[in-house]
């Protein structure tokens, strides 16, 4: 028998809702929360480890969860709530009845392990758009690059928001945060060519040999990279358009120029 709670006014509900909506709650805990049976086991997959879980009976039975949980070598706790307390914390709007309480993992340059010789890597600056970051997430997964660098972040990437719309690709794509001058430091020491995305002094994106190891750094829409990307770039690149604007959502931008490098490798 587990656990089980039926209000809202619960310290544990309360706690996890401040989980959801609070990012200095979730950094000060060194976790947060994941709603939904895929997500959370994108997040078993990419080896993150579930702390607590609650669940709703008339949602998600007791065998779902020991099928979810029995070859894992942690036992989280495992709490029942009413149907009433899950759709007052239920972030989606279809309910699966099921949500978790994840240990974070340290996001550092220090802590990223590359396997490929010949890499590709996808860099974001300062993406702030959960809507945007999830778009970028899943494009990377969809091509399944090497690595997402996302440089002077503006947004914790465990915001559910994030986990949500990229439909837990935050987990399945190797991920890190650093400023600026870090990534750049890093891409050099590596040996990987950077290519931004810019207007100014650029080739088309489709001139680019994509064959060797390469960065794709891309920036807001608002306005674009920054001066230190533009003064490391090896090339900027652009994306020719036939309509009356310059630019483009960042995610499909992203989209075209890493499935470029994507064609030119053959997949």
């Amino acid at each position: 028998m587990y656990k089980q709670i039926s209000s809202s006014q619960n310290p544990a509900i309360k706690r996890l809702f401040q989980l959801q909506e609070k990012s200095r709650s979730r950094k000060k805990e060194g976790v947060f929360t994941v709603e939904g049976i895929r997500e959370i086991s994108l997040a078993l997959k990419g080896g993150f480890e579930i702390s607590e879980l609650y669940f709703c009976v008339e949602l998600f039975s007791e065998e779902q969860i020991l099928t979810l949980i029995k070859n894992n070598s942690f036992q989280p706790d495992v709490t029942e709530i009413s149907k009433e307390v899950y759709n007052k914390i239920a972030v989606r709007g279809s309910t699966e009845g099921l949500i978790a309480i994840v240990k974070s993992k340290d996001l550092g340059l220090d802590n990223l392990q590359l396997n490929s010789n010949n890499l590709l890597i996808l860099v974001a600056e300062a993406p702030e758009k959960p809507g945007n970051i999830g778009a970028l997430l899943r494009t990377a997964d969809a091509a399944n690059v090497d690595a997402v660098l996302i440089a002077n972040p503006k947004t914790d990437l465990f915001n559910p928001n994030i986990i949500r719309s990229s439909v837990g690709c935050v987990f399945t794509n190797k991920v890190a945060t650093g400023t600026t001058s870090e990534i750049i430091k890093f891409l050099k020491e590596h040996g990987i060519s950077i290519y931004a995305a810019e207007l100014k002094a650029s080739k088309n994106y489709d001139e680019i040999d994509f064959n060797k190891s390469s960065a794709i750094v891309v920036g807001t829409e608002a306005t674009g990279l920054s001066g230190e990307w533009l003064e490391n770039s090896d090339q900027n690149i652009i994306i020719p358009m036939q309509g009356e604007i310059d630019s483009m959502n960042v995610s499909v931008a992203a989209g075209i120029l890493i499935f470029e490098a994507k064609r030119q490798r053959g997949f």
